[in-house]
């Protein structure tokens, strides 16, 4: 069955004007959406934006953690280039005992300079730290002394999912995919088209391969009783979106999903934000079958809580129950 994840980056453009409270939304969105079946929710990181994006993503798990009982909880992604990777190894190992062994942690080199210029980090290093900061988390969760920089370091306690929580890589680059068959749980792409570099490199290596999730081609899916009306209020956001992260893209050479589009018109014809009706959206459930998610981002920058809630209630109410009650 097509399962949900839930996205918060918590953008809050000038134009928004969110709430002070736009935060404990999200964590009352968090509680709701786990007692509804949604499978996962997921928290990401960036830094320096005017818009806002989250910057702490540890720091927003563990509330969700607390917030929730069975739904995983995905940090991606992590840049782990600015940080140092003890204190990611503590830090972690505490989240996956206080969320009872929920975790998932995806890391990313990072590809924006001005990040790297922010925190005092090697741009030109970020490779390299990634690598070591990999080798360092899998060392300091095995619980056992070791040797860190030349002195001998511990990290108690371990986490709780042995022998630790699953540790992946994102990335947008051939490279990158060879690279998550060579040291990581498994890969993240940025374009599905790098799927196949990263599981032709695991047979190669006789390593097995983590599963390739079909999403179609939307980053977000809104359910609405009225799809129209909906988009008018939803379409400034996800320009908003799309348009930040394409501006990433063209200032760093990177390639990802994101398109520079000025037209909520055209940006609803790409299919990159979908906005149906409940049966819509169970025929694209239907379709991407037992592989599939759909990500639901109820308050896409900076989006009115309350569309983001009847996005909410149709999955939980409306979508999961008639995903478990068709026939397989």
């Amino acid at each position: 069955m097509t399962r949900l994840t839930l996205r918060f980056d918590l953008r809050d453009p000038p134009f928004a004007r969110c709430p002070d409270d736009y935060y404990r939304t999200a964590l009352d969105m968090a509680e709701w959406a786990d007692a509804h079946g949604f499978s996962e929710c997921m928290v990401s990181e960036h830094h320096g934006e005017e818009d806002g994006y989250l910057p702490s993503p540890l720091v927003m798990a563990a509330a969700i953690a607390a917030r929730t009982r069975r739904m995983r909880i995905r940090i991606s992604a992590l840049i782990l280039p600015l940080h140092d990777p003890l204190r990611i190894a503590e830090d972690v190992a505490v989240l996956d005992r206080l969320s009872g062994g929920r975790i998932e942690l995806v890391c990313v080199a990072g590809f924006r300079p001005g990040e790297f210029a922010q925190f005092d980090k090697p741009f030109a290093a970020r490779i390299k730290l990634l690598e070591h900061g990999i080798a360092t988390l899998k060392q300091a969760w095995s619980g056992e002394p070791f040797t860190y920089l030349g002195r001998k370091v511990r990290i108690t306690p371990r986490p709780l999912q042995r022998p630790h929580p699953p540790l992946l890589l994102g990335g947008s680059t051939p490279q990158a995919a060879r690279r998550a068959a060579r040291i990581a749980d498994g890969f993240v792409p940025a374009v599905p088209e790098l799927y196949p570099i990263y599981h032709e490199t695991c047979q190669a290596l006789g390593v097995t391969p983590s599963e390739q999730r079909h999403s179609g081609s939307a980053a977000a899916v809104f359910l609405s009783a009225d799809p129209a009306a909906a988009w008018a209020r939803i379409a400034p956001h996800a320009l908003h979106e799309t348009n930040s992260y394409a501006r990433w893209y063209a200032e760093t050479g990177t390639v990802g999903p994101y398109q520079p589009i000025t037209e909520a018109e055209t940006l609803r014809e790409s299919g990159l934000y979908q906005v149906l009706s409940v049966s819509e959206g169970l025929g694209l459930a239907q379709t991407l079958g037992d592989n599939g998610w759909l990500f639901v981002h109820p308050l896409l920058a900076g989006l009115d809580p309350e569309v983001g809630w009847e996005t909410l209630r149709l999955f939980g109410e409306a979508l999961l129950p008639a995903l478990r009650q068709a026939p397989d």
